[in-house]
């Protein structure tokens, strides 16, 4: 048995809840509540009310097809006000003793002590890897005997008012924010081999709105982002192009779009009907799928731009793992290969069982990484007694028939260590 989990993943065009149960090998889903996103634009709160509404309706439903009174959930966050670094802390261990957790939890503060942006805080602090004394890239210093403990750590910090605008909105639809968890970490912890994170993998998750990255290196994370680019620009682009309402763009894009126009026959046509005209008109697949290669190029160049910024681009021999919404338009694949010039697939949730059906699928990796890695961070927070904010009031429980449910179990962790928590 697992234990009963929320997670609520906001995205620029949908908003999905899921709850599930987190077992030792696979999450099993016992309910889904799946809505269209009203106030929000490429990961920013634009209308609270409008918002609120949406999240209120995905967790409404969401408890009917579950059973369980929702009063607490992890919620994704994908949005451009993501800043994120690298530092080291350090701290000495007294005597011959072997290395606890008290010890890592210093080691740990010591490197979460950064200079902070005005306006942003701390959302993760994931370790990368442990030197001990002359042992260097230690994945698990706990039980091991040293004088010198040293862990290099990847530090996420989001905007504060991101942050609050979008609590205020999961807390006005009546759900407790158990934490935030960026949408990288939540798709690359679901998509991801573990050989993959060993040998070095970028994850782009592409969303409606905004396309987030995450690098892994030697098991860890080593490198976050966001580009304010995803597949409502693509539709953006279609509409201005054929002159058509959005909607019908976006259906256009998904009945008939391809971001590869080589893939193409050049005498293949489809109707449709732009503004001012009276009847249907035949448009060209191989001119929308020129419309959609200029966007997708953009979006895949800005990703190496950002990954030539970082350091990193050298360290990636396992590619480039696309998940999210738009990773599943045809072509996406060849473009990444070639623009990035790295091996590329296309992922979706793996090691789920339950109501499965409208989950296995790209568009809701965050969506489901989100109950097993808030799980996980809830536990490693648990485990280094981590403070909680003290100003907020008892966090309410998810309860099928008034009572909770609470079981142990097995995880594998989210953190370089490979090995099982108890």
């Amino acid at each position: 048995m697992g234990e009963i989990v929320v997670g609520i993943d906001i995205g620029t065009t949908k908003i999905c809840t899921i709850v599930g149960e987190v077992r030792a090998n696979d999450t099993y889903i016992l309910g889904v509540g799946l809505e269209p996103a009203r106030g929000m634009r490429k990961g920013m709160v634009t209308d609270v009310d409008a918002l609120s509404a949406s999240i209120s309706s995905s967790v409404h439903k969401a408890e009917r097809t579950s059973g369980y009174e929702i009063g607490r959930a992890f919620v994704s966050l994908s949005t451009t006000n993501v800043q994120s670094m690298n530092n080291s802390g350090v701290t000495g261990i007294s005597g011959t003793r072997e290395v606890d957790d008290n010890d890592v939890q210093r080691a740990m503060e010591a490197a979460r002590a950064v200079p902070i942006p005005h306006g942003y805080e701390v959302l993760h602090v994931v370790p990368r890897r442990y030197n001990l004394d002359d042992y260097v890239g230690v994945r698990s210093p706990k039980g091991m005997h040293g004088y010198r403990l040293e862990v290099d750590a990847h530090i996420i910090m989001a905007s504060s008012t991101s942050l609050r605008n979008l609590e205020k909105c999961v807390e006005k639809a009546g759900v407790y924010v158990d934490r935030f968890i960026l949408n990288p970490l939540t798709s690359g912890d679901m998509v991801l081999t573990q050989t993959e994170r060993d040998a070095g993998v970028m994850v782009l998750d592409i969303g409606g709105g905004t396309t987030d990255i995450a690098v892994f290196v030697e098991g860890a994370i080593w490198h976050t982002a966001a580009i304010a680019v995803g597949g409502q620009h693509v539709t953006n682009d279609i509409a201005h192009g054929l002159s058509l309402p959005f909607e019908i763009a976006e259906s256009v894009k998904l009945d008939f779009g391809h971001a590869d126009p080589r893939e193409i026959n050049a005498l293949e046509t489809f109707p449709v009907q732009p503004f001012g005209e009276e009847r249907l008109s035949k448009v060209k697949r191989s001119d929308l799928a020129m419309i959609i290669n200029m966007r997708v190029t953009e979006l895949f160049e800005l990703v190496l731009n950002e990954l030539q910024q970082s350091g990193h681009e050298a360290l990636l021999p396992a590619g480039v793992v696309l998940t999210g919404g738009a990773s599943l338009l045809p072509g996406m694949r060849a473009i990444a290969n070639r623009t990035l010039n790295m091996p590329a697939r296309v992922a979706q949730p793996e090691s789920i069982s339950g109501m499965t059906d409208m989950l296995r699928s790209p568009a809701f990796s965050t969506s489901v990484g989100l109950l097993r890695l808030g799980l996980i961070m809830d536990i490693e927070d648990n485990r280094r007694e981590t403070l909680r904010r003290s100003d907020r009031p008892p966090r309410p429980p998810n309860d099928a028939g008034g009572i909770s449910k609470f079981f142990g179990g097995l995880l594998k962790r989210f953190l370089p260590e490979d090995e099982h928590l108890p």
